[in-house]
């Protein structure tokens, strides 16, 4: 499989996807609210309707498993597929604000080993496909992320999903000697954190895989980490599609 190829044939869908995106929400949304309470606009639905067709176009073999499709989250033998969140951040997105992303990681043997990221609205495209191949394009310029993070120094800054932070996740941050914290929801904290701009990422198990799958391809090609709490490797295609705990660390850290 050239991974490579695959995702640099998707690069231009992905900037197209966020194009439509913004474009959709400039001309005013129509909001509902789902089943599980989360709410859901037919800006994330375009958009997944274009990512999973073109998807489909360049992998055709490969199952689609998307937060905003009932189609393969019934399949519990799959150990090869992509995991696709059109919208990720959709609170933000609907509220005119700018963290949303557009993701999409592909999952071979149960591990992520390309993904990629769109944030629209911050006009900054990530993505990976291996070891020390993990990119940032903006404004025309592509940054291979895995030369440019350095090692820390100064405070030890880490992303947080709540200003409240719970004693189970104070206590990982003291351990690690984590002095600030800055409130961020959306995949764009995997992206963030892989440019060294932050250093970690901390949480109790919440969310789903779609959520994290492509953040975590990027993360660990550009040569940062994420692991549960017990320090084990996370795995795809898990029952329910749920994740674990998490905590991310940048290769400054490391």
């Amino acid at each position: 499989m050239d991974l490579r190829n695959i995702v640099e044939n998707l690069i231009e869908i992905f900037l197209t996807a966020g194009d439509l995106a913004i474009n959709l929400r400039e001309k005013g949304l129509v909001k509902k609210i789902k089943s599980d309470n989360t709410p859901v606009s037919n800006g994330d639905l375009e958009v997944n309707k274009l990512l999973t067709k073109e998807i489909s176009k360049i992998t055709p073999e490969i199952p689609i498993i998307s937060e905003e499709s009932l189609e393969n989250k019934d399949r519990s033998n799959l150990k090869n597929f992509w995991l696709v969140d059109p919208i990720d951040g959709t609170y933000d997105y609907i509220n005119n604000l700018e963290e949303f992303t557009i993701n999409a990681g592909l999952i071979i043997d149960k591990k992520p080993v390309a993904g990629l990221i769109n944030a629209p609205a911050k006009r900054r495209m990530f993505y990976s496909y291996g070891d020390e191949n993990a990119y940032e394009l903006c404004n025309g310029k592509i940054l291979n992320l895995s030369n440019s993070v350095t090692k820390k120094e100064g405070p030890i800054k880490f992303i947080s999903y709540s200003n409240k932070i719970k004693p189970e996740i104070q206590k990982i941050y003291d351990d690690l000697g984590v002095k600030e914290n800055i409130k961020m929801k959306s995949s764009l904290k995997f992206c963030v954190i892989a440019t060294g701009e932050y250093d970690g990422y901390v949480a109790e198990p919440r969310a789903y895989e779609w959520d994290i799958a492509a953040g975590h391809a990027i993360l660990n090609h550009a040569g940062g980490e994420i692991t549960d709490f017990c320090g084990n490797e996370i795995l795809y295609g898990k029952a329910g599609l749920k994740n674990t705990s998490l905590i991310l660390k940048s290769k400054t850290i490391l």
